[in-house]
């Protein structure tokens, strides 16, 4: 089949797109530095505009770090309890800086936004798509902040909710390949021939095993489940792994709800995240492989293998 996908946009626009794509990259990066170096919960309010600038003196640090014993008690004594104010603005820096660059990336939209739009330079279609980037961008750092909430004043919980990690993450990751896919509509226009439907099935629904490992993902880094038999990729030495699923937690409703002390559900996850992950490796192989047999272009073979890579 062939269809005309859009009217071109100028150059300009498309770069901003791109400079956009790499940022929300780094943002999900730096935000997977934050939960695996237990970051998250070092700055305990969310203050859009005063936050922007971090401590400047030595009082206002003492006064950052009195509030995350505070407010963060579980975790603080449960894992820093003997921290200094100098580590603990190690932790401070990974958090301050993933809310920065979520600043710096709203900058980044909204003054070429208002320029291209003041230029007559972005069509309607692209507005309305952009609307959405909007709302992906407006629920992810809602929900970031919900997701820190989540681990402050709790004395049950040493991190952040695992589920509302997710939550986060996968707005996250949803914004990341709505604006890729945008990206690839504004900056390829013409008229493109479509001849191979099945390929366009399989890409989807690899897509979807994707997304499904990134979930995974979230919640192994979520419940620190990687912890729990840290040899990858194989199951070495891995009777004590096996052993937990024959253990009488099980996987019920309360068990999920207070995962933190359950071997048997962390085991899980553990489990269908390595196990995802190989048959992800397969059906990109295969994907890829189908691609070249049909002699699609060169461009349709590098968006493939960066989606997957």
């Amino acid at each position: 089949m062939s269809y005309q996908i859009h009217h071109s946009v100028p150059k300009a626009v498309t770069t901003w797109l791109s400079i956009g794509i790499v940022m929300v990259f780094v943002q999900v990066v730096v935000g997977g530095i934050t939960r695996l170096t237990d970051s998250g919960l070092s700055i305990t309010e969310w203050e859009i505009i005063q936050g922007t600038l971090p401590p400047l003196n030595l009082a206002d640090w003492e006064d950052a770090f009195d509030a995350y014993k505070v407010n963060a008690k579980k975790q603080y004594e449960s894992l820093h309890a003997d921290m200094t104010l100098s580590e603990f603005k190690v932790i401070f820096f990974w958090e301050y800086i993933h809310r920065f660059w979520a600043r710096m990336m709203g900058l980044v939209f909204i003054v070429p936004f208002v320029w291209f739009l003041w230029k007559k330079w972005i069509p309607r279609w692209l507005i309305l798509r952009l609307g959405v980037v909007i709302a992906l961008a407006t629920a992810a750092a809602t929900f970031g902040w919900i997701m820190v909430a989540s681990g402050l004043n709790d004395d049950s919980r040493t991190w952040v909710s695992a589920y509302k990690l997710i939550i986060h993450l996968s707005l996250a990751t949803t914004l990341l390949g709505y604006l890729f896919w945008t990206y690839l509509l504004a900056a390829q226009p013409q008229r493109v021939d479509y001849h191979f439907a099945a390929q366009k099935r399989f890409g989807v629904w690899v897509t979807g095993v994707l997304l499904v490992q990134i979930l995974f993902g979230g919640l192994m880094a979520g419940m620190r489940a990687g912890l729990i038999h840290p040899h990858f990729p194989v199951f070495v030495q891995g009777a004590g792994f096996w052993s937990i699923f024959a253990s009488s937690d099980g996987l019920t409703l309360a068990a999920l709800n207070d995962y933190e002390p359950s071997l048997y559900v962390k085991g899980i996850v553990q489990l269908l995240h390595r196990s995802t992950a190989y048959l992800l490796v397969v059906l990109l192989l295969v994907f890829v492989v189908q691609l070249l047999r049909r002699q699609v272009s060169k461009n349709c073979i590098m968006v493939a293998s960066l989606w997957g890579g």
